[in-house]
């Protein structure tokens, strides 16, 4: 049986089995090939939170202007370091250069900074340079891992596992993701193969697989929580506190956290779980106006699926994504399309995670001409030639537009993003502009792009579904810890 270990900070009762929830969120490992110069941001004003463990200030670090930091600068393990050239990554971003002189030595940090900006890489470089720096020499134990990754959504923390994969090229050490979606005995096995080193996971699998008894955190060095306001709004944080207290107390492990914005929840958060945290912050992503061209449509709701319809049917729309706020959208605007003949494919929260990865290959293939999604798709997807991004509906936060429009216009490609703006939506449009930095122009579209779409032409693809969704051994040798609880 395995012994609790002495320095945790509690041990909750197990759970019931956790079913995952679906979600609409991606990330990746994103922005880190180009060179990128710093940019001064002001230092936000933080208020001390009165937390479970007393009294605590995070601390804001004012980052002045600066020239590109190479990853010369810091002191990498050989392996890591010869995976990051073989990757091509010279120069870091603005949150990478920023975090790693902490994180590499050992400070617990509080990043904020949206998804695109690198921050993938800044913790995995810091999470692989330590443990590699502090080998474990006597006998390691399976189900047992140093390191801990906690992502809100199945495409984050599988696209956060494939980038750990790529810079643990030549460090041999052993990565396994823990998903929903996914088959649980597959994730056992990998649990099983041998000792492992990293685990990334969302909240619901993790804490199955915890609670029972199929996974233990009483080693864990290192913690992050990636997109912690994600987790926030998704409704995880519960999850993630009882997850928090299966691993060593902060004062024995570095833990990072990550997030979009600093709210005072996100401060409690950060205070009740890191020991006296850092927090860096980039500014917030631009778009580059010259690689995408924004046209904003006024348009009537009744009008938009005729415009949607004659959009894709120009010559120069080779290759198209749409954004809807909402699954059920998706699927009628999917059925819409694949009926008038188009060839389509839908991505959501509500979708298989094999059909999603299907879907994406067969788009990325060319073998679909639309990709009809949810902001699921919005965010870190490297898809090349993409030339038209399409927001049937405005997104209600401003940067999730950025994300929307930044699946265009790529590795020097000029993209075309084009927005309807009904009465409905137009409202969000100010906020918009101010994340930009910059006017969009709204006029209204040729009265031949307001032609009717042709009748149906196909029977039903996309067919909506009813009901409620959801979204081992103390050895080297792979012997069992005993029964599995599946």
């Amino acid at each position: 049986m395995h012994s609790p270990t002495d320095h945790n900070e509690s041990t909750p009762e197990a759970q019931d089995e956790v079913v995952e929830q679906s979600v609409d969120q991606v990330d990746a490992l994103e922005a880190t090939e180009v060179p990128v110069e710093l940019e001064t941001t002001p230092a936000g004003e933080i208020a001390e939170v009165d937390s479970a463990h007393g009294n605590e200030e995070s601390v804001v670090i004012e980052v002045p202007e600066s020239q590109k930091v190479s990853f010369d600068t810091f002191d990498l393990q050989t392996p890591l370091r010869k995976a990051i050239d073989k990757l091509g990554f010279e120069f870091c971003t603005p949150i990478q250069a920023q975090s790693l002189v902490h994180t590499l030595l050992g400070h617990d940090v509080t990043g904020k900074a949206q998804t695109g900006t690198g921050k993938t890489a800044a913790f995995l470089i810091t999470i692989i340079n330590d443990l590699l720096s502090n080998p474990i020499s006597e006998k390691r134990y399976l189900a047992e891992p140093r390191a801990l990754v906690v992502a809100p959504t199945r495409e984050l923390a599988i696209q956060i596992a494939s980038d750990a994969d790529l810079l643990n090229k030549y460090s041999g050490l052993h990565t396994v993701t823990l998903v929903g979606g996914e088959d649980y005995q597959k994730q056992t096995r990998a649990l099983d193969e041998r000792p492992v080193d990293i685990v990334v996971a969302t909240p619901g699998r993790l804490l199955d697989f915890v609670s029972n008894g199929n996974l233990h955190l009483g080693m864990i060095e290192l913690m992050v929580l990636d997109e912690a306001d994600r987790m926030l709004d998704m409704g995880f944080i519960p999850q993630v506190r009882q997850i928090v207290a299966r691993t060593p107390r902060k004062d024995c492990r570095q833990t990072l956290l990550f997030s979009a914005t600093y709210t005072p929840e996100i401060v409690e958060l950060s205070n009740r779980w890191a020991m006296d945290p850092i927090m860096v912050e980039v500014a917030p992503e631009r778009v580059a106006a010259d690689a995408v061209e924004q046209i904003v449509y006024l348009v009537t709701t009744a009008d938009k699926y005729n415009l949607l319809y004659n959009l894709i049917k120009e010559p120069k729309a080779e290759r198209i994504m749409v954004f809807s706020n909402r699954r059920d959208q998706v699927r009628k605007l999917a059925d819409n399309l694949h009926r008038n003949g188009i060839s389509v494919g839908m991505l959501s929260g509500e979708v298989a995670q094999n059909q999603r990865i299907r879907t994406l290959d067969n788009f990325k293939e060319g073998k679909l001409q639309v990709l009809v999604a949810t902001d699921v798709a919005g965010r870190g997807l490297h898809i090349d030639d993409v030339t038209h991004v399409i927001n049937y509906t405005l997104p209600e936060e401003p940067e999730d537009y950025v994300h929307r429009i930044g699946r265009t216009g790529r590795a020097g490609a000029v993209g075309t993003s084009i927005s309807f703006a009904c009465e409905e939506d137009s409202f969000l449009l100010p906020d918009i502009e101010e994340q930009l930095g910059m006017k969009l122009e709204c006029i209204h579209p040729d009265e031949k792009l307001l032609d009717e779409a042709p009748k149906f032409e196909r029977e039903s693809k996309f067919k909506s579904k009813d009901g409620p969704r959801t979204g081992g051994s103390r050895s080297t040798g792979g012997a069992s810890r005993g029964p599995r609880g599946r």
